[in-house]
């Protein structure tokens, strides 16, 4: 018989992570660890052996005592009660697990319901819901089905789904399938931890392949009897054992593969202790093909690092100096702050996050001390020299902001790395003011790459360029008569103005900027303006676009007929003066004719006597010729108080 070791059995990081500080807190200064540390007796055991006793209730820990809230963590209460009693709390919480609850109480701030899909009465779950005011615990689809039926109104609540660490995949699955569907405002976060899954996975593909299957675990561990739950849908022949104690050969009668997996708060030793039986005692077996392999992963929980080496860890604080990471190694994991982001400016919670996993170089080993120094900046900057080569490769599209005007042409800031666009491709016009770009975010190409020299440089006009083929080959494929843009003034004439309705020029001549007389566009718009737009006409050949501004629906006359009557008094606009008299504006888009005879009480030789264009003046209405549209006005009809008959043209 051969058998097979699943490579992620044993101790997962957070479980590791929690009975080393177990064992440093017992050995300084004891104490008591509130709840088994992790859910493995012969551990809870050697902890107690180094002096740190087992208590199960905040109120039997002793003042002034140093208490350990173990790896599945605690409801708020509870450590309320420790600290109010005088204890001195060490946290050993998995990270994990203490990102799910740190999402619980922001969603709860947000005002969001909070959803926890997992084991109601395992220890993490009723830590986690024990800082929330009111969430929902459902074990199953089922549950949350009839929950919903019972409460159709909560669809249209906010809320959050969060998950247990150790949650079976296909479980959490079906439950977002579900929720997803029936929650209108449901914010979803899959925090089922990497190893969990990674764990669950290996044990399916395994237990698929194997005549029979052991997993090695405490029976109260969560983790553990989901991986015999899903490695009996996948092998008939599966046995979940706390020890070696608990193997015998009938149980591998008629095997000729097996397989061995274990939970995550299984010790190395009792897996090798089990692997050892299955191979060599009980078993008459041939040594599996791995047990070389699993020596090999215990070596490499001992390992030593150096100077350079890459390496991948997780975050498992966040300090105001720096940021401690697990790499799975004997020394700890430092990175100051100034080592985490090329930029200065930025805050450690930004750029990380407790529970996020994080590549860093090693910058500096001290063994004596047993910490190394980390640096995530320096290896984010040979990656992005990695990724401005293949991006000059690519011709991929980049965005930096410009930082500097530099001798013929600026200088751009692409995540650290000082661009050189050359004044010719900044897509500025020539000879204008490059340091108007300055503090602007902009996007362009790598067009050179000199990695020993450090010289990069780029082009924005390119980018520009494309982006204005792209732009103006929409326009002419969507464009039809009457359809709306959003335009901005680029020019002006005394004929019209130019106007960028997104990558094209229309124009918009001086009669369609407005209702009312005007002699220069200037008069009602300016460079930069925004207009809505419509169009008039175009010519896809020639490429040109005839605009109007004016709205169409808003007829001036509509508008005079709507407001005055034969009579009225109005003040009007003078707009322009003829030898015959002067015409005024109304309103704007119509206008009226003052007869020279209605000018003045008195014979003048010219309108310009009395009036100049431009001038408000009150005149009244005397007729109205609606077939011809036209108005004829008196001002000396209000001078005299007479009734004046309208003059003929």
């Amino acid at each position: 018989m051969k058998v097979i070791l699943a490579e992620t059995a044993g101790f997962c990081y957070g479980v590791e992570r929690a009975v080393n500080l177990a064992r440093e807190t017992a050995k300084a200064r004891g104490g008591a660890m509130l709840g088994s540390i992790v859910h493995n007796a012969g551990v809870v055991r050697e902890i107690e052996d180094l002096g740190m006793r087992l208590i199960t209730s905040p109120d039997q820990a002793k003042a002034g005592e140093t208490v350990l809230i173990r790896a599945h963590g605690e409801p708020r209460a509870t450590l309320d009660a420790l600290r109010e009693g005088g204890a001195e709390v060490v946290s050993a919480v998995c990270p994990h697990v203490e990102r799910i609850r740190k999402l619980a109480q922001e969603a709860e701030h947000e005002g969001r319901r909070v959803i926890l899909i997992g084991e109601r009465h395992h220890p993490e779950v009723q830590g986690i819901a024990g800082w929330c005011s009111d969430p929902l615990i459902f074990e199953n689809v089922q549950e949350a089905q009839k929950y919903l039926q019972e409460h159709p109104d909560f669809a249209h609540l906010p809320s959050i789904m969060l998950a247990q660490t150790t949650c079976i995949r296909a479980l959490w699955e079906s439950c977002v399938k579900f929720l997803k569907k029936q929650c209108t405002n449901l914010k979803i976060n899959d925090t089922i931890c990497n190893a969990t899954q990674k764990r669950q996975t290996e044990a399916a593909e395994l237990s698929a392949k194997v005549d029979a299957m052991v997993v090695v675990g405490d029976r109260r561990s969560a983790n553990t009897r989901h991986l015999t739950e899903i490695c009996r849908e996948n092998c008939g022949k599966v046995l979940q054992i706390e020890s070696a104690d608990e193997l015998s050969p009938e149980f591998f009668s008629g095997c000729r593969v097996a397989g061995l997996t274990a939970g995550a708060s299984t010790p190395a030793s009792i897996i090798m202790e089990v692997l050892t039986t299955m191979t060599e005692e009980n078993i008459n077996t041939t040594a599996p093909e791995t047990s070389e392999s699993f020596e090999e992963l215990l070596e490499k929980s001992f390992k030593t690092l150096n100077t350079g080496d890459k390496v991948t860890g997780i975050v498992t604080a966040i300090g105001t100096t720096e940021i401690q990471v697990d790499v799975g190694c004997k020394q700890a994991g430092y990175i100051p702050v100034s080592e985490l982001s090329s930029d200065p400016d930025v805050k450690p919670e930004d750029v990380v996050k407790v529970g996020d996993e994080i590549e860093a170089y090693v910058v500096r080993v001290n063994d004596v001390e047993g910490y190394a120094t980390l640096s995530k900046k320096r290896l984010d900057a040979v990656k992005l020299w990695e990724d401005i080569e293949t991006a000059v490769e690519d011709k991929t599209v980049l965005e930096g902001t410009v930082t500097e005007v530099n001798k013929g042409g600026i200088v751009v800031s692409v995540k650290g790395v000082r661009v050189f666009v050359p004044a010719s491709q900044s897509g500025m016009p020539k000879d204008s003011d490059l340091g108007q770009m300055v503090k602007q975010k902009v996007k362009l190409r790598v067009t050179e790459v000199n990695r020993a020299r450090r010289r990069v440089v780029g082009s924005i006009k390119s980018v520009l360029n494309e982006e204005r083929q792209a732009a103006q080959a929409a326009i002419w494929e969507g464009i039809e008569v009457g359809k709306h843009y959003d335009g901005v003034v680029k020019s002006m004439t005394s004929y019209g103005v130019f106007v960028d309705i997104g990558g094209v020029d229309g124009m918009v001549h001086i009669s369609e900027l407005s209702w009312s007389r005007i002699k220069n566009p200037a008069e009602v718009v300016s460079i930069g303006d925004h207009l809505d737009v419509y169009v008039i006409s175009f010519d896809p050949e020639k490429r040109k676009i005839s605009l109007g501004v004016k709205d169409r629906t808003q007829n001036p006359w509509d508008v005079f007929m709507n407001t005055y009557k034969v009579g009225d008094v109005a003040n009007v606009r003078i707009v322009k003066l003829m030898t015959f008299g002067a015409f005024a504006e109304v309103v704007p888009g119509v206008d009226g004719l003052i007869h020279i005879s209605q000018i003045a009480d008195r014979r003048i030789d010219k309108p310009s006597d009395v009036l100049s264009e431009g001038q408000m003046v009150d005149a009244k209405i005397t007729a109205i010729d609606e077939e011809k549209k036209k108005i004829s006005l008196s001002i000396r009809a209000l001078l005299s108080g007479e009734e004046e008959a309208p003059v003929e043209e």
